[in-house]
């Protein structure tokens, strides 16, 4: 299977950012941090470079895992279709599965599903623009 990887590596830098950006205070930081139960000083502790560099890998392989899914020949609208459907479907549903035998609040689903839905659905924009 032919993936371009270019576009894998833009879509992973979306879906990075798109997240450095739900998670900040302009959008949804403070009430994930509620949702946890995190303070400031939780957020300092651990290597920043590590768990940055791990998020970004991941978001590779996320990104790559979703090309070999929507494929090489697929149109833009099946492309986005597919990746929401990924997104909300699988990544979204099955952390709230997870989250619910953890006893999360249905804050910490929305915020962490909604994250991984629009995520998705980014990355399947640019993969479907960018055959």
């Amino acid at each position: 299977m032919q993936i371009n990887f270019l576009a894998v590596i833009a879509a992973a830098l979306a879906c990075f950012l798109i997240g450095g950006l739900w998670y900040s205070p302009l959008l949804f930081g403070n009430a994930w941090m509620r949702a946890n139960g995190f303070t400031d000083a939780d957020l300092k502790r651990g290597s920043m470079p590590v768990i940055f560099g791990a998020a970004f890998v991941f978001s590779l392989l996320m990104a790559a895992n979703l090309a070999a899914f929507i494929g090489p020949d697929a149109t833009l609208q099946f492309a986005l279709a597919a990746s929401v459907a990924a997104g909300l479907g699988w990544a979204a549903f099955g952390l709230a599965v997870v989250a619910l035998f953890e006893r999360r609040s249905w804050t910490y689903i929305l915020i962490n599903g909604g994250y991984l839905t629009v995520a998705f659905a980014a990355m399947g924009l640019i993969l479907g623009i960018w055959r």
